[in-house]
């Protein structure tokens, strides 16, 4: 199982990044997907999440209404529209699986496999 992230990088304050995560999942079609992230010092946290159908659809009050969470199971790819970003965004972003057909957690420890993380640096 290999999850992969990518598209982080450094942008101002109020500009855009799109995440993706391509996942090497058997059935990634059943499984649901997230996205975590760790600031320098402070614990990983819940950003959003997505059922495997795109059906149940989470985010943390933090980024509500400026990310949002997307999934292609034909691609078996998730990825995190971000917008209006703050330069308290700045942190490793972590996509991860977690092997359900119920609507995702937002704690990190359910998840089952984790990909290596992305930086985002967000200046002000």
């Amino acid at each position: 199982v290999q999850l992969q992230a990518s598209g982080g990088g450094a942008v101002q304050a109020g500009g855009s990044l799109r995440l993706s995560c391509a996942a090497s999942l058997r059935r990634f079609g059943i499984t649901g997907m997230g996205w975590f992230r760790q600031a320098s010092g402070k614990e990983r946290e819940f950003v959003a999440s997505i059922d495997w159908s795109g059906t149940y659809i989470d985010y943390a009050d933090s980024v509500k209404g400026r990310f949002t969470i997307s999934r292609d199971n034909a691609k078996n790819t998730v990825s995190l529209q971000m917008n209006n970003l703050k330069p308290e965004d700045t942190a490793i972003y972590y996509c991860a699986a977690e092997e359900t057909t119920a609507p995702p957690s937002s704690t990190a420890d359910d998840y089952d496999h984790w990909g290596q993380g992305t930086l985002v640096t967000v200046s002000s």
